[in-house]
Formats: C-alpha cells, structure tokens, sequence
C-alpha cells in the first residue's frame, strides 16, 4: 500500500484513467490517492455534490484499496468506477452496495470532427458566427436558473453551486435558450455539466452548439473533457457521442 503524493504518480499508476484523475483533483482541496500492486483508488470531498472515491485496476487489489481508503477517508465516500470492477468490489467490502448507474464519457485533446460540425481546442464549431455562444457573466446567473428550474431540475450544477466555475450560453431572440457549465474541472479533465435548453427550444440542436464550444474551450484549458450522463437519456448521450465523446458504463456504490 503506497499513497500517491503528485499527479504525476497518479496518472502513472492508473494509466492516465479519464475518471481517476478527475476525482483525484490534482490533489488540492484534500483529494488523497494510493496504489496497491495493479489498482489505484482516489477520494476527493465535495465534488459534483458529494465525496467521490474512484476505483480503477484489478479486482483483488482494488478491494484492499477501498476496504483502506474508506478507513482512512470515512464512510460518506462513495466508490465508482468501470461498471464490472465497482460491482465486483461492492459484492466482496462488507456493507458496501451498489447504489447507481450511469455513464462516464470523455473526449481527448487536439481537433476531432463528429457530425455536421469541428470543434478545436479554445474554438467554436466550425461554421457557427462568433459571439452566439460565449461565457456568461454573474449577472445572468438567475436566467441560468430559470432555465435549470424548466429543463434539468436535477442538475448537480447549479449557478452560485461549490466548484461550478462559470455558464456559457446561446441566446435566441434575446432569450437564453441553452446553457453549460465548466464544473468540479480538475487540472488535467475538464468537466462539462448543467447542459440544458429550454422546452420550446428543443429539438433545433441548440444544446449540441453549446457544449460543442464548452467542449472545445475545456479541452483547451485541460487538456481533455469529460461528462456524466445518465443512461436512460439516449438523446443526450446522441449528442455527445455526435461532437466525439467516447462512453464507458460506471456504477457508484456506498455504505450501507
């Protein structure tokens, strides 16, 4: 049992793992992470709404690993990972149980070209006019929730919300039809969230545009980008995998 003291030796330990080394955080605000022959584990509290210990590698190990993580972070963690590797875990800690499903996906750095449009690093999709979607300023946060409150009442990201750094958003009319936001990023994953457009506006792919230029403005800031996406929304998880995303089913488990 070794505890990975840069993020560095986290990202080599697990591969480079999208999620790991976005729970992990860069290891600021408390995030810890240990390694145990060909498993990692990291815990990081209060992201995206809750303290979060991911697990990657083999089953054997990664069992030890969270027996010990949650001895030394405490119980409100709650493992997730690949979807086979969390179940095999919860079936073998005492007490720990499945608890959701979802899925993770993730979109490299550099230029990649999906559907009907491009989106390069710091850049909007290709062919879209310049300033119809950018960052929103504070003083919009209550359309932002107005908007919320309509379209996605369970968003985790809200505005004002802790690690929800900024909006971006399109307008229509000068109505805020869709927005996005960059939330709970760490230094080397970008973290899109809150994607969402109003009810009368669907269907017209304007929340595609958003998070196609959040996406690119991320992957400029980080490196790479990354999302969570629930699997029973298919028309969603249409439209990231239309900019380029790649999806890998996760499981979340916690103590009973």
């Amino acid at each position: 049992m070794r505890e990975l003291t840069s993020p560095d030796r986290v990202r080599a330990a697990c591969g480079d793992d999208d999620l790991l080394v976005w729970v992990a955080q860069g290891l600021t605000g408390g995030a810890r992470a240990w390694a145990l022959g060909d498993a990692v584990v990291a815990a990081a509290p209060g992201v995206a709404r809750g303290d979060r210990l991911a697990v990657w590698g083999g089953v054997a190990d990664a069992v030890e690993l969270v027996r010990y993580a949650l001895a030394e972070v405490g119980p409100s963690f709650r493992p997730l990972g690949g979807a086979e590797l969390v179940a095999e875990v919860a079936s073998k800690v005492e007490g720990l149980e499945v608890s959701g499903a979802f899925s993770w996906m993730s979109l490299p750095g550099g230029s990649f070209t999906r559907g009907d449009g491009v989106v390069r690093a710091g850049g909007a999709r290709s062919g879209v006019a310049a300033g119809e979607v950018g960052w929103l300023g504070p003083e919009v946060d209550g359309e932002v929730a107005a908007l919320l409150a309509e379209a996605a009442p369970r968003s985790y990201a809200v505005p004002g919300g802790a690690g929800v750094r900024r909006w971006a958003g399109l307008r229509v009319e000068g109505r805020l039809v869709a927005v996005a936001a960059d939330a709970w990023s760490a230094p080397s994953v970008g973290l899109v969230a809150g994607v969402a457009t109003a009810v009368a506006w669907r269907g017209r792919g304007l929340a595609e545009r958003v998070c196609r230029w959040v996406s690119g403005e991320l992957v400029a800031a980080h490196g790479r980008v990354a999302l969570m996406v629930d699997d029973d929304n298919p028309s969603a998880i249409g439209v990231y995998e239309r900019i380029g995303y790649g999806r890998v089913p996760v499981r979340s488990s916690r103590l009973r």
